[in-house]
């Protein structure tokens, strides 16, 4: 048996041994509450205020615009929920993109189902959302704009700073799910010009578990877990010190090797693009084909389905994935290749390879080996499949 050839590093990434090594003594030595006043609480405080400047270096921000989450989830709903509320008395439209993470379009019906109203913008067929329909569609009443910086399931990054300057000019607070992108292309927040940014651990080689929303300045954020006063009142709950400080050096290790990795990853994902391209027939490359993640390979293989093609490369070893590995589970068609308009039986039959750092040329050249063997058996039993 061949050890599992991991290429699903959009739904997680491995810890990194270093980044686990930091984290060992906070389990069971410096196992104090941060709130606390003796030494053992303060040393937690200080792991904690480590681990914000170091998020903060990583995104160009400073310390105190930085708090720290449970994942990218509640990352996403603390600054979707928080900014909304405290702008409400200003107005309740908020615009969005069509291919939003859930974690973005959920609270988004909520907040409908509240009073508000919300435009999502629809994408060109790479999955870019174009400044002149967000220009178009600013009213009296929009308060805020919430645009993914990268997609997590087609990798296309958008022109965020273009976005951005749009909602600065008309004085609209902007807001960009930064999940699939952080820790993995480099980036200044302050030089794009978002005033509030979502990242998590678990996307750069840090734990599960750990979160942390961009606030710039001078911007309210209401709370909505309500409790003591950590994270300077705006996210009540005993902080999860060991994932933290793990997300801390995680974030210390993207901002210092990030570039050699994207380079690594870029060459990868090219040779195995065009190892697939050259293999197979009647496949199509979702996504922008220059600007997207660097570990981003997503396919559609005409007239078969994702899932058969998923339980087969996990018979071989080979863990991939079909969409989002949030909406997998549900068995519906992806909402983002939808709206790049891709018909429900193409979208059906897509799959996302995502590669990471830990990741070879030689594991490429194995999936290579035994792919188009698995695709040919499944077109064989397709009653869509005609051969040529």
């Amino acid at each position: 048996m061949h050890h599992t050839i991991f290429f699903d590093n959009a739904s997680s990434t491995r810890t990194d041994a270093r980044v686990f090594e930091k984290m060992k003594p906070f389990f069971m030595q410096k196992y104090g509450n941060p709130s606390s006043l003796h030494d053992m609480g303060q040393e937690a405080k200080d792991a904690i205020e480590e681990a914000r400047d170091r998020g903060a270096a990583l995104l160009g921000v400073a310390a105190q615009e930085i708090y720290f989450t449970s994942c990218g989830t509640e990352s996403n709903n603390f600054a979707l929920w928080g900014l909304a509320k405290s702008l409400q008395d200003k107005g309740k439209h908020i615009i969005s993109s069509s291919i939003e993470h859930i974690s973005i379009l959920n609270p988004l019906k909520e907040l409908k189902k509240q009073g508000w109203d919300y435009t999502l913008l629809p994408v060109d067929s790479f999955g870019m959302v174009n400044p002149e329909d967000l220009a178009k569609e600013i009213r009296k009443d929009t308060v805020l704009i919430s645009i993914m910086h990268a997609n997590n399931e087609v990798g296309t990054i958008q022109n965020l700073k273009t976005l951005a300057k749009i909602a600065s000019e008309k004085d609209i607070t902007f807001h960009s799910d930064g999940i699939a992108a952080a820790g993995i292309i480099p980036m200044d927040l302050k030089d794009l010009g978002v005033d509030a940014y979502s990242i998590s651990s678990q996307q750069m080689y840090g734990p599960k578990g750990a979160g942390a929303v961009y606030v710039q300045k001078g911007h309210r954020l209401k709370p909505y877990l309500l409790g003591g006063t950590q994270e300077r009142g705006r996210r009540a709950g005993t902080e999860n010190v060991p994932a933290i400080v793990g997300f801390g050096e995680a974030a210390k290790l993207a901002a210092e090797e990030m570039h050699i990795h994207a380079a690594h990853i870029t060459g990868l994902r090219d040779a195995f693009i065009k190892g697939i391209m050259d293999q197979i027939k009647n496949v199509k490359l979702n996504g922008h084909p220059q600007k997207r993640l660097p570990g981003n390979v997503h396919i559609s293989f005409e007239y078969i389905e994702g899932e058969s093609i998923l339980l087969l490369l996990n018979m071989e070893g080979i863990a991939a994935a079909s969409g989002s590995s949030c909406a997998s589970q549900a068995l519906k068609n992806s909402q983002v290749l939808l709206s790049m308009g891709l018909t429900p039986t193409t979208a059906q039959g897509s799959i996302l390879f995502s590669l990471g750092k830990f990741n070879t040329m030689q594991e490429v050249d194995r999936v290579l080996e035994v792919l188009p063997a698995i695709i040919d058996k499944l077109r064989k039993m397709s009653p869509l499949y005609k051969e040529e």
